[in-house]
């Protein structure tokens, strides 16, 4: 049997946190994408099926795939949640270690008021 690889191996760990993380209207799932390039985010109501904010560093002035960029990035995340009179999300990191640039998003996020 072949070995997986690193990103086989992330999308396993992704699916098996997926049976515990449920996103719903009053307490969204926010999801988190990183490339080797840019780095994206989602809040998502599972229960509606809908993606209720996005945003990436394609979109924003933040272009980039370091740990700066995915903290600007946070903020502005952060910004559109509390937007949308939401306090607590559900974290859902994607199957990444929370290291880098993820920890980076989720503490510039809690820094803006967003309890998870």
């Amino acid at each position: 049997m072949a070995k997986l690889s690193r990103n086989q191996a992330r999308k396993i760990k992704h699916t098996r946190a997926r049976y515990h993380l449920n996103g719903s209207a009053s307490k969204p799932r926010l999801n988190v994408f990183k490339s080797h390039q840019n780095f994206y985010a989602q809040l998502i109501d599972d229960e509606a099926r809908v993606t209720l904010a996005s945003t990436s560093t394609l979109k924003d002035a933040t272009y980039g795939g370091n740990i700066a960029a995915a903290s600007k990035l946070g903020e502005v995340m952060g910004e559109k949640i509390k937007a949308l009179n939401i306090d607590t999300v559900v974290f859902d990191r994607g199957g990444y270690l929370y290291h880098g640039r993820v920890k980076a998003f989720a503490d510039a996020v809690r820094s803006k008021g967003v309890k998870f």
